[in-house]
């Protein structure tokens, strides 16, 4: 992963280009963890080799996964990052587009970049804190904290 900031205001924004047979979720991960963000929000465009996307059954308070196991366009790739236990924590949602043009979606798991992905991610001069909702059985953004 190659990384640049191209915006060194409060709101600093940097561009992450990830490459091929990199892991996604986890070069994020590893990134927001080196630079101490507390509260950011991403968007990316590309292409996997393959994916784990995951769908969030309401009644088993877990994510069902949907492999796909194929070359995909990134359509769109959206998230945040915000502290979980003090740590940074990546929630990002995705679409990709296979080669008939058709489109699979859902929380991003797991994915590897191939050839490329390319970030646009700012940080927010704050933090923000995810707290576990035992309703949803999920650690949520919590404005209160």
């Amino acid at each position: 992963m190659h990384s640049k900031v191209i915006n060194d205001t409060p709101e600093k924004t940097y561009v992450l280009i990830l490459e091929s047979g990199e892991e996604v979720v986890s070069q994020i991960q590893r990134f927001a963890r080196e630079n101490n963000l507390t509260a950011s929000r991403f968007t990316a465009i590309g292409a996997f080799s393959s994916a784990t996307l995951g769908y969030f059954d309401w009644n088993q308070k877990d994510y069902e996964k949907i492999p796909v196991s194929e070359q995909v366009e990134v359509l769109s790739l959206i998230g945040d990052i915000a502290l979980q236990d003090g740590a940074a924590k990546i929630h990002a949602h995705v679409v990709v587009g296979k080669r008939d043009g058709s489109a699979h979606g859902g929380h991003l798991l797991e994915a590897y970049v191939r050839p490329t992905l390319e970030i646009i991610l700012t940080e927010a001069p704050s933090y923000l804190k995810r707290s576990f909702d035992p309703e949803s059985g999920l650690c949520l953004i919590d404005l209160e904290r």
